[in-house]
């Protein structure tokens, strides 16, 4: 039996989402899933329901459907079609990501009404097909994962492997031991300094090559899962692990459960305690290459050491030799 496509539909008026649901549903390839009527809901929309595709309207309630987009698709690889009764809207959506646009109809008018949902079908199909090309083009590097942990004196150290790195690195996921609310403004200062986009994750973000997600201060783990095509970065609460949340040790197990193999790269740098040396541990016996910092260049060489110390790190080197080992590394895997 052949794959529905399956839709979200995210609009502020519940008339023009039943209208849409109901035209839709007359195509058999095409299943309606869910629908939300602002962006917040549809994020969790979307984390539930994984749509395929998803429609979206621009004047919203809380935020407008092109701000949405800028948030949304660094997160979600999920092709969008915009809707709107604005039509000098269409630049400013595709300029955000849309992958298509269309004018909504007169609804006086039946006949443009039918207009639309044939149009809005033939979008859906079209988009749908692009994302399957796209996960079918998908290159080595894309299922490659470097997972970082620091802790004390981390904030500099991984700064300065992150500025040091190539655009087309890896995607990387981080866990730095900060307090809430500071994260998310330690990601927006890496970012403006470094060639990668660094954010700070949010609940199934995809891991992308070029991309850095630094899991948010707080109580949170994070863990790496497979989504699809993807992988993914999950937010999970839970107790903390190691003396921490979001711990190291939870993001490294992860790793090596999901990414066993030479695709995947575990580094531990500075910080006090043991916090990730297990990990460490877990993801080199499951085929990780794994990199510790060096005493000498440490603030606190507590976590490498332990590392080191049980047999967790493939190689032990000076923080300023880790970018180069890095770039190294997967450029042989190419």
């Amino acid at each position: 039996m052949k794959k529905q496509i399956r839709v979200l539909v995210v609009d502020d008026s519940l008339l023009f989402r039943g209208m849409l649901k109901k035209g839709l549903a007359r195509n058999s390839d095409i299943d309606v899933v869910g629908e939300a009527s602002d962006p917040y809901e549809a994020r969790d929309k979307i984390l539930s329901l994984e749509p395929d595709v998803m429609t979206l309207d621009i004047e919203m309630p809380h935020m407008d459907g092109v701000e949405f987009l800028k948030i949304l698709l660094p997160q979600w690889e999920i092709p969008v079609i915009v809707s709107s009764s604005l039509e000098n809207a269409e630049n400013n959506a595709r300029r955000a990501g849309a992958a298509d646009f269309l004018l909504k109809p007169d609804r006086r008018r039946q006949t443009a009404i039918d207009e639309y949902m044939n149009e809005m079908a033939r979008k859906i199909r079209k988009a749908y097909g692009e994302r399957l090309v796209n996960d079918a083009q998908m290159t080595v590097a894309d299922n490659q994962v470097i997972a970082l942990g620091a802790s004390t004196g981390g904030t500099e150290a991984t700064k300065k492997i992150i500025r040091e790195l190539p655009p087309d690195t890896p995607g990387m996921v981080v866990v730095q031991h900060m307090p809430p609310n500071f994260t998310q403004m330690y990601a927006e200062g890496m970012n403006r300094d470094c060639r990668m986009t660094v954010i700070e994750a949010t609940n199934g973000a995809v891991i992308k090559r070029g991309q850095v997600l630094i899991a948010p201060g707080g109580d949170k783990h994070m863990e790496v899962k497979k989504s699809g095509h993807h992988y993914c970065v999950y937010l999970r609460d839970g107790e903390k692990v190691s003396g921490h949340s979001p711990s190291v040790d939870v993001l490294f197990y992860s790793m090596s459960r999901i990414l066993p193999g030479k695709t995947s790269m575990g580094i531990l740098l500075t910080g006090m305690g043991g916090d990730g040396a297990k990990g460490l541990l877990a993801m080199r016996q499951s085929g990780s290459h794994t990199i510790g910092q060096d005493e000498k260049t440490s603030v606190v060489y507590g976590m490498p050491k332990e590392a080191f110390d049980i047999g967790a790190v493939t190689r032990q080197v000076p923080l300023g030799s880790i970018a180069g080992m890095i770039t190294q590394y997967f450029k042989k895997m190419r």
